[in-house]
Parts: C-alpha cells; structure tokens; sequence
C-alpha cells in the first residue's frame, strides 16, 4: 500500500482509523469501571476481610499476566484491531460473571478470565493506536487513553446512577456489557488494514533510532542498552498501575469505610481521577510535542506524591476527592509514555517493547490490592494507600530515562 503523511493531515483511511482505535479505548474503559464502584456491595455480599477481598480482587491482573505472554504473537498473527475487538466481547462477558458471582471461587474465576481477555485488548489497542500515531507523524497517542478515561468516566458514572436507582447487579453489567462490545464490533471494521509492522518499519526507516543503524532495527539480539531501558520503563509502566489500581481497587472502599460516606458520594472519587486522568491525556499531546515524555511525565509524578501525600497527612472526603483528582491528571501521560518508549526502542520485533512493558506493567495491578489490605489489616487503610505518593516518586526518579522532546519525521508508506 502507499500513504504519506502530509503537512495537509492524514488520509481519510487514517481518520477513521483513529475514530475507530477512540472507540476501542472508551468502550475498554467503560466495561470494567461498570465493576468498580460495586465492588463494595460484592465484598459485603461475600462478607470478604479486607486482606480476602485484596488477594481476591488481584484476579483481575492475574488473568492478564498469565495470558499477557501471548498477547505479542497473537497480534502479530491475527492483527491488533482483531484482537482487540475479540478481547472487548470476551471481557464483557467475564465481567457480567463477577459481578453475578455467588460465590467467593466464582467471583475469582470470573475476574481471571476477564482480565485474561483485557490483556489481548489492551495490547491490540495500544499497537494499532501506535499505527495510526504514525500515520498521523505527530503525538495522537495519549488522547487515545484520554477516552479510555472517558469511557472509566461514563462507566463509573453508569455504575454510579444503577447503585442510586439500585438497579441489580447483574441487569447493568449484562446491559452494558452488550452495548460497548456492539462499539467494539462496528469500530473493528474501519481500524487500519495490512501489517502492524508497516508504520514502524517505515519510520524507522526514515529516522533511526539514535546510535542504531536502520538495519538493526526489529533484530532479535537487543542491546544491553536496549534491555535496561526497557527495564526502566516497564518500572514507570508498574508505578502508574500502583496509583490507577489504587484508586480503582480502594477509593471507594476508602471512602465508604475510613471516611463513612455514602456508595454513591465514594464513587465520586474513581469518577473524580477519572475525569482528571481524562483531562491530563486529552491536553498530553500538545505537552508531550512541546516538552517531550520526560518531562511531562516527572511533572505528573510530582503532582501524584504531593496530592496524595496531603490527602492522607490531613483526611477528609473533599480532601481526598481532591487527592484523586489531582492525581489522576498527573499519572495521565505515565502509561503511554512507558508504551510508545518501549515500543520504538530498537532491536526488537514489532510489538514486542509494547508487549513487555503492557504485560509486566500489570504487575502493578496485582500487588497493589493485596499490599494495600494487608497493610491495612495490620494498621489501617489509610497508611495502605500510603503507595500512591511512593508510586509517585518512583515516576519521578525511572522517568528520567523516558525520551525527550523530538520532532517526528514524516513518514512515506
């Protein structure tokens, strides 16, 4: 095929193809936040400790790492959009399960295999919104995630309206899980055709990596350089999931228990780093060309320790809606500045630094729940959450090594 990227804009193919990877990402984010903010009503219904219902909760990014290898050569094989598409409708359906879940094992198998399922979405999306970012020879790439936070908005907005009309659990997951894997189905057939390697190739092509020969670039034998920076970013990817599965594991139990609100006022809290997140990635291209990853991401990460730190040094619910907030707008850019790093470090087949980085970033997802409940139990929930402004910190001193302000070639195809 030939496309080029001109100072006109991109092709009409490449437009729709950007509307479409929109589309995979709101309806990402709004599946699993129809969960979250009723995931107090799923522990006092399995009359769940703390510690239980943190190791519990953790079936999620369990699922996702035990499928995560896969996720690379599933790609490769059957192309991002499709397996994102796919991967939508799969995890619709784990989640309708956990949240009918009688039972405590229930409940757990269903969070494994929904997580199993979002971890070949969350690869497919983030490789095929990469191509099309590189379509469009300039930053696109974190507004991408900012409707993912749209779609975390509108799901927890959902959840939010069906506790207040208390509506059953199981009539809104299956209700929303068969509207948004409909979104997934009909975006599939307007994301990009061809190769997921084309794009790369391409640009690499016309500006190689600094220091790297074009003809390296997609070789098997990485570079120790290569390796350690790969290494780096996976430890920003795992420090931006410490603080969104914080907020989406504990907000609203933090709320409705140490802080005695209401269900529907603590899930103003997810909403809360939602809609912030959601601000932070829709404004995080134009910072990112200006400013470059590394520092808009450091910024971000000096945001998430000071807000959080007050929130928790001086307890109060406006206080702590507060913290949420200005932590979800400062974590926003983190994840996709690890993702788009990774995966244009050179020496690696297509997909694979974005594979690494999507993959181990959930272990982040998988700590955080249990770490935070025994902590806990041990003393209380408050020193628990404790982990977000140290995710914070960790953000500031790993995102030195994210990349800096660049211009981006253009690109022919």
């Amino acid at each position: 095929m030939s496309t080029e990227i001109t100072p006109g804009g991109p092709d009409r193919t490449a437009r729709r193809a950007r509307a479409a990877v929109a589309a995979l990402f709101l309806t990402n984010g709004a599946l699993f936040a129809n969960l979250l903010p009723r995931y107090p009503e799923i522990k006092a219904s399995l009359e769940l400790s703390n510690t239980v219902y943190g190791l519990a909760v953790v079936a999620f990014p369990a699922g996702a790492m035990i499928s995560g290898f896969a996720t690379g050569a599933a790609v490769r094989r059957f192309g991002s959009a499709r397996i994102a598409a796919v991967g939508t409708v799969l995890t619709s359906v784990g989640v309708l399960c956990a949240g009918a879940a009688p039972v405590l094992w229930v409940f757990v198998a269903a969070l494994l295999f929904a997580g199993a399922s979002d971890a070949f979405t969350d690869v497919g999306q983030n490789a095929h919104g990469l191509r099309v970012q590189r379509r469009y020879g300039r930053s696109i790439f974190n507004s991408f995630h900012a409707l993912w936070s749209v779609g975390s908005v509108v799901g927890g907005a959902m959840s939010a309206g069906a506790i207040a009309l208390e509506v059953p659990l199981g009539v809104h997951l299956a209700v929303s899980g068969t509207l948004f894997s409909a979104v997934a189905l009909v975006a599939l057939r307007f994301c990009l055709p061809g190769s997921d390697g084309e794009e790369r190739a391409a640009a690499h092509a016309a500006a190689p990596p600094a220091g790297v020969a074009s003809s390296t670039v997609g070789g098997r034998r990485p570079s120790g350089r290569t390796v350690f920076l790969l290494v780096a970013f996976v430890v920003v990817a795992i420090s931006g999931t410490v603080v969104e599965e914080a907020t989406n594991s504990w907000a609203a139990v933090y709320l409705s228990g140490s802080l005695d609100t209401s269900g529907a006022v603590a899930a103003t809290a997810f909403i809360a780093f939602m809609a912030a997140e959601f601000v932070g990635r829709a404004t995080g291209d134009r910072f990112v060309d200006r400013f470059g990853q590394r520092a808009v991401a450091r910024a971000g990460g000096l945001l998430v320790a000071a807000a959080m730190g007050l929130a928790l040094a001086f307890p109060s619910v406006p206080g702590t809606v507060a913290g949420f907030a200005v932590a979800g707008f400062g974590v926003a850019t983190v994840i996709p500045a690890a993702m788009h790093a990774a995966d244009e470090l050179p020496g690696l087949r297509p997909g694979t630094g974005l594979m690494v980085v999507t993959w181990l970033m959930r272990l982040g997802f998988l700590l955080t729940p249990p770490v935070v409940g025994l902590v806990s139990d041990g003393s209380s929930l408050r020193v628990g959450l404790l982990v977000v402004p140290l995710a914070g910190v960790a953000i500031v001193l790993a995102g030195v090594l994210l990349q800096g302000r660049r211009t981006t070639p253009r690109i022919d195809l």
